[in-house]
């Protein structure tokens, strides 16, 4: 794994086992793969083509005045109806791609983008509460079916390593570079499907990036070092890792929090992470972030 050495150690009360939790949980590999957001979305139009609309209920409300007319009012509440539907119906398209460790980090979050078409819409029930004449409901069934934005619409990032072939020890570096304003966030996802997130840390916090402008980590200034390193179970074979990059607009306060000292660790036995981050993506506009995934191997020293 790349590990990030000269971090914080003065403050660190426990050296030895910071290193050691690190070490655990970034390694990499020999054939630098650059995924970039338009091969992604390419590969994964086949992988979601076959998912098929679903039908939903959901109702909607309005308050009028007594100036509007009733068929005015109920039409809001349709409308806002068809909202929750199609809210809904996200939410089913997501659940249906299953979670099972915060590696799937590495995995292309392609569906974290869906958004929902009605097709069809049924008027179930509509009523004009009995205590405020005013108000108004309507309940709906609507066929939501799954749409998939166009890779242009967000962020773009290009990002390579500063060394293609890598053996244990060697340094290295991430060179990236965004096609917005972008804050952006680092992970290495380890090959036991951990997770450490790279940027921001404890001691870089700042992770906004101008566009089009080349980007390095860690910056030279700030004192850290990316180091090559095995797993010990990796220890004469080598290993393949990747590096997963996300660009947003906007600073997003849950992948910034929860720096107290170090490196932000998430373990492969829980899916904390990739669900927290997969909800708070579904929220924002598709046009308003972007990701992208490095492969590397690192091989023993000698190969």
């Amino acid at each position: 794994m790349v590990i990030p050495t000269e971090m914080l150690v003065p403050q660190m009360q426990d050296t030895a086992h910071f290193h050691k939790t690190v070490i655990r949980r970034i390694a990499a590999t020999l054939i630098l793969t650059v995924v970039s957001v338009l091969a992604w979305h390419l590969s994964a139009g086949a992988a979601f083509a076959a998912e098929e609309p679903v039908w939903v209920e959901a109702t909607g409300e309005s308050v009028g005045s007594d100036l509007e007319a009733a068929v005015e009012v109920f039409q809001r509440a349709k409308m806002d109806a068809e909202r929750t539907a199609v809210e809904s119906a996200v939410g089913v398209f997501v659940r249906s791609h299953t979670l099972v460790s915060n590696g799937q980090l590495a995995e292309d979050m392609v569906f974290a983008r869906v958004r929902g078409r009605i097709e069809k819409v049924e008027v179930v029930e509509q009523e004009r509460d009995r205590n405020d004449p005013n108000r108004f409901r309507v309940k709906i069934k609507a066929l939501v079916r799954p749409v998939y934005p166009d890779a242009a619409e967000g962020i773009r990032i290009k990002a390579a390593l500063s060394r293609e072939n890598l053996q244990e020890g060697d340094p290295v570096e991430l060179h990236y570079q965004v096609s917005a304003d972008s804050y952006v966030y680092l992970f290495v996802i380890g090959a036991d499907n951990s997770v450490t997130q790279l940027l921001p840390n404890s001691r870089v916090r700042d992770n906004f990036v101008r566009a089009n402008r080349q980007a390095i980590f860690p910056p030279r200034e700030a004192g850290i070092k990316l180091t090559a390193m095995l797993l010990p179970e990796s220890k004469g074979k080598g290993a393949v890792e990747k590096i997963k990059i996300i660009a947003t607009r906007q600073e997003e306060p849950l992948l910034s929090s929860g720096f107290q000292e170090g490196f932000k660790v998430y373990d492969a036995k829980s899916t904390g992470l990739v669900s927290d981050l997969l909800k708070r993506l579904m929220q924002i506009d598709p046009a308003d972030w972007g990701e992208v995934t490095v492969s590397y191997r690192i091989m023993p020293q000698g190969d």
